[in-house]
């Protein structure tokens, strides 16, 4: 067991020239705060995009930085951390798979007086002193977002709604959220029925192949039970983009081409944008992944022995097939 946590140690070291390139820049001759940062993976562009702002946020802030991904796997960001306090970094910061499972390894960093940062994902534990704060978005209004966007696209329109949800990770705060989110909001109005639910974990090969699989299973028609789908709501843009990969390959329209699928999803990444420009996504609820200079401040302020405010929900958009396009900028993920 000690050689494995040697082996990680070494690893996350060679990884310290990513994050130090400007480590001469430090305030009157100051060591550079030292921030071990544990990324989930990179499973989608949005993922990626979150770490190239962490990396350089960190760089442009003279932090140095250990980073490591954990290759979608909880007991590799444990690890990960647990390498951290070893190391006797100044501050931690990480964006947890899931919510629960915490506890121990942050108890581990608060008895080594390390302040740990949680980002874009939010954690479940009964002992809130574990973590200094959480930066990122709001999934449960996200989820609500969407689903005001759908009561009023089809308010008195009559009749009802069949709803096909396609869920991130189960147990991660981003799909939780949405869902919890959107089921809120949507219980105002009964004439919506979420009848088929499935987990596509953030994937855009899953989302491919859980329309694949309902297709492949109803001839054709994207129905559940014999009943035809009217809306599509997608926990991330990558599943979005996997399923409509599949409709369009077997000639099914979506969003504004006379198909009477309303599509909506969660990101804004510049292909689900076209998409919603093109008028196959109804509308894309915006989850910002540049958190990167949120995230250097906070360290450097707790690295300092500076409270910093717990819960910090960066600014968000929807964007609908009713706005006008063009105002949406160009995104770079």
């Amino acid at each position: 067991m000690k050689s494995a946590g040697v082996l990680i140690v070494i690893s996350l070291l060679l990884t310290i020239s990513a994050g130090c390139k400007n480590k001469q820049v430090t305030q009157q001759g100051k060591n550079p705060v030292l921030l071990g940062f544990s990324q989930i993976g990179a499973e989608s562009a949005w993922r990626t995009y979150n770490s190239k702002s962490i990396r350089k946020a960190a760089e442009e802030n003279g932090i140095q930085l250990l980073f490591s991904n954990a290759e979608q796997k909880q007991e590799n960001q444990i690890k990960a951390i647990r390498s951290f306090i070893v190391y006797r970094v100044d501050v931690i910061a990480f964006v947890p798979i899931v919510q629960d499972g915490w506890d121990n390894v942050l108890r581990e960093a608060k008895n080594a007086h390390i302040p740990v940062i949680v980002c874009d994902r939010k954690i479940r534990t009964k002992d809130e002193s574990l973590y200094a704060a959480y930066i990122g978005t709001d999934s449960v209004e996200e989820g609500r977002k969407a689903a005001r966007f759908l009561l009023q696209k089809y308010e008195g329109a009559g009749g009802t709604h069949s709803i096909l949800e396609l869920r991130g990770t189960d147990g991660s705060s981003a799909s939780d959220g949405r869902a919890q989110g959107f089921r809120e909001e949507l219980s105002k109005n009964k004439a919506f029925r979420i009848i088929y639910s499935e987990s596509g974990n953030f994937i855009r090969s899953r989302g491919r192949e859980i329309a694949r699989n309902i297709l492949d299973a109803n001839n054709d028609a994207l129905q559940i039970g014999g009943e035809k789908i009217d809306i599509i709501f997608s926990a991330n843009d990558g599943m979005t983009l996997g399923f409509l990969e599949e409709l369009a390959s077997r000639g099914i329209a979506t969003g504004n081409q006379e198909s009477g699928i309303t599509v909506v999803t969660v990101d804004a990444q510049q292909e689900a944008i076209d998409k919603l420009r093109s008028g196959d996504i109804n509308c894309v609820i915006e989850c910002e992944p540049d958190i990167g200079q949120e995230v250097m401040d906070a360290a450097k302020k707790l690295a300092a022995g500076e409270r910093v405010p717990r819960l910090l929900h960066v600014e968000e958009e929807i964007f609908t097939e009713n706005d006008d396009l063009l105002r949406i900028a160009p995104r770079n993920y």
